[in-house]
């Protein structure tokens, strides 16, 4: 498991663990009763339970919740929804509403149609597939072509949920190593793929959490070198610097090529929960196998096609968070700290010594960051101007 999903995974125990404290305690009287009866007072665990033993000892995937004035630690996009499109999903929920007791359209063929016409490069809708956030959409794609006896790969330190993804699914993951500036060439990227042989390999661009773009040299490599297939998760595309190259450019000549994106970032709609990829044909033929039926709402449809219809809109604050992301970067080289490139809308910066000691610190000033697990590093969002100018303040 890479380093970032170790960090995933020590978030979640240390935001779970003052919730678990204070429910671990019953009333006395009920107690005392059961007690009496003989019946155990403990709250079953795990290990009572007959659980896949290669789901013991392992955390769920998650970051700190907590209730403070800055939130910079999920990647969210900080600007919300703007009225005019409030409105329009108002009233394409409304219009949904009456009909709750039909299940919706099982393929979402009308959304489909409008995340490739946004998609663009000659994509149809049989071209792409949509499902509740990106995280489902790679979980198809393990239920379609890993599962047990086969193997992914990827290139830590980079998105955690792909290796707990894996693990859900019964793939085995083999985690690979970028540079120590987290780069990756597209020989290293290769090399590893020939010596592992995987079934699937799993590319991020930008990188989470390091927030670099790869050139599309080192997703040709990867191609060339792969009998499996190639996923390159793009979902923070739409803030990538001037002169990157999207992956999506390359699908025309790679059927095995599969890119997967999400309305939650650059659209503002983490909340409702909208992922997609873009592939041949036949990947989309190959996930319908492995969906559950009617797996997107008639409500999650109508939402997420008011959106795209409107966004121009919700895309407007794009330029202005990548303006603050390199504002973040601009600040904190000045101020002497070691800072990764980045085309998302999020910066890894490095603080030095523990990491845990100045995440703490700018938690104590009101301002929420992210360990990553990576020593000596944190992320932080682009956030508005005015979040973004309380976390340098907040810097130690």
């Amino acid at each position: 498991m890479s380093a970032a999903s170790a960090a995933a995974s020590s978030a979640s125990v240390a935001s779970s663990a003052s919730a678990a404290a204070s429910s671990a305690s019953a009333p006395a009287s009920g107690a005392a009763s059961a007690s009496a009866a003989g019946s155990p007072t403990a709250r079953p665990t795990l290990d009572d339970l007959p659980i896949r033993d290669d789901l013991r000892g392992q955390q769920p995937y998650g970051a700190p919740q907590l209730d403070v004035a800055v939130r910079l630690n999920t990647n969210e996009n900080s600007y919300p929804l703007p009225d005019e499109v409030v409105d329009a999903i108002g009233k394409a929920l409304r219009a949904e509403l009456r009909d709750l007791n039909r299940y919706p359209d099982r393929d979402a063929s009308l959304l489909r149609a409008d995340l490739a016409a946004y998609a663009g490069h000659g994509l149809t809708a049989a071209h792409v597939w949509a499902a509740n956030g990106s995280n489902e959409v790679q979980q198809q794609l393990l239920q379609a072509f890993g599962g047990p006896g086969r193997t992914a790969l990827g290139f830590g330190p980079s998105y955690s949920m792909h290796p707990l993804l894996s693990a859900g699914t019964g793939t085995r993951w083999v985690g690979a190593f970028r540079d120590p500036d987290f780069g990756l060439s597209p020989s290293a990227a290769a090399e590893a793929v020939a010596e592992h042989d995987p079934d699937l390999v799993f590319l991020c661009s930008p990188n989470n959490p390091t927030g670099t773009a790869l050139d599309p040299a080192v997703i040709d490599a990867v191609l060339d070198a792969a009998r499996g297939m190639v996923i390159v998760d793009e979902a923070y595309a739409e803030f990538a610097r001037p002169g990157t190259v999207p992956a999506l450019t390359l699908l025309p000549a790679h059927k095995r090529l599969v890119v997967t994106r999400t309305m939650s970032k650059a659209f503002g709609f983490a909340g409702g929960r909208l992922g997609y990829l873009a592939a041949s044909p036949a990947v989309v033929d190959a996930v319908q196998l492995v969906r559950l039926p009617y797996h997107l709402s008639s409500l999650t449809q109508a939402a997420a096609r008011a959106a795209l219809a409107h966004r121009t809109a919700l895309l407007a604050n794009v330029d202005a968070i990548k303006a603050e992301r390199d504002r973040i970067v601009g600040a904190l080289r000045a101020r002497g700290f070691r800072v990764a490139d980045s085309d998302a809308n999020f910066v890894l910066f490095e603080v030095g010594g523990d990491q845990r000691v100045a995440w703490q610190q700018m938690l104590d000033n009101g301002v929420l960051v992210r360990d990553v697990g990576l020593p000596g590093w944190l992320r932080v969002t682009a956030g508005t101007p005015a979040e973004n100018s309380a976390f340098l303040e907040a810097l130690p």
